[in-house]
């Protein structure tokens, strides 16, 4: 017997797009496009307000033009959604009969097992009221859309919001790659470098280098320094050492001092 396949993300080909009754043809045009763009199954429409091909197919754009035409259209809201095993309803009013509300990146991570053998459909209401409340009662579960002060989204806006929360299951995790930090003995010889210079060119004083150190001790420690960094500084204390070095022997044997880039 072969083992089950893992499951990663949500399966895109088992969920729908329910616009109910939209009012503007260039938001089916739109939301066809946020469909066809994160690899959503299906659009279905339910008794449009107006449904003109020409304006639709506008927002659509050339990319979308399969989903529109394969797309389902229904005189009510119920018959359309017979079919599917979890409804999904989309609401921006909370409280009343509307509590168990879930944003839309938790309703994407519900769906991931849901959705594997189950078909899913996301209901949009009308741009102007959403959905009513005897619409939420045919849904299973509401998801809304967390906005700050105007809670009112545009109907494919809000579609392509919650259709990329279910791509976004599907994308493999970003893989971090985080460089060697430098080993102790590698800080201690950097710090050990720095005591030496800065007591060289009167920066801290000789009689109690490590007081002032332990300043560029916990400043270095909070940097979590990488061991390409302690690298690079111990360079530049080098190049100082040997540039304080070079003038004091130039100014001892009386030779003018290098240009200034002032």
């Amino acid at each position: 017997m072969s083992p089950t396949p893992k499951t990663t993300g949500v399966r895109l080909e088992n969920v729908t797009v329910v616009l109910n009754r939209p009012r503007f043809p260039e938001n089916i045009g739109a939301a066809a496009r946020a469909v066809c763009n994160m690899g959503i199954g299906h659009l279905v429409v339910v008794a449009p307000e107006n449904c003109d091909l020409t304006r639709v197919l506008t927002l659509a754009t050339h990319a979308a033009i399969e989903v529109v035409e394969q797309m389902e259209c229904f005189e009510d809201l119920r018959p359309a959604l017979a079919s599917y095993n979890c409804v999904v309803g989309t609401t921006a009013r909370l409280g009343g009969q509307r509590q168990t509300i879930s944003a839309p990146a938790q309703m994407a991570e519900y769906l991931v097992p849901v959705s594997q053998d189950n078909q899913v459909a996301l209901v949009f209401g009308p741009e102007d009221r959403g959905l009513t409340n005897e619409e939420l009662r045919l849904c299973h579960h509401l998801v809304t859309i967390p906005t700050a002060q105007f809670s009112s989204l545009n109907l494919a806006q809000a579609v392509m919001v919650l259709c990329y929360e279910l791509f976004k299951t599907n994308m493999p995790p970003v893989k971090t790659i985080t460089p060697r930090l430098a080993t102790r003995i590698e800080l201690d010889g950097m710090y050990d470098q720095l005591r030496e210079l800065l007591v060289r060119i009167c920066y801290i004083q000789p009689e109690n280098p490590d007081y002032w150190l332990n300043k560029l001790r916990r400043f270095f420690t909070r940097l979590q320094l990488q061991a390409g960094e302690v690298s690079i500084i111990r360079g530049i204390c080098r190049q100082i050492d040997w540039y304080a070095g070079k003038c004091y022997k130039d100014g001892a044997q009386g030779n003018p001092p290098p240009p200034s880039n002032d």
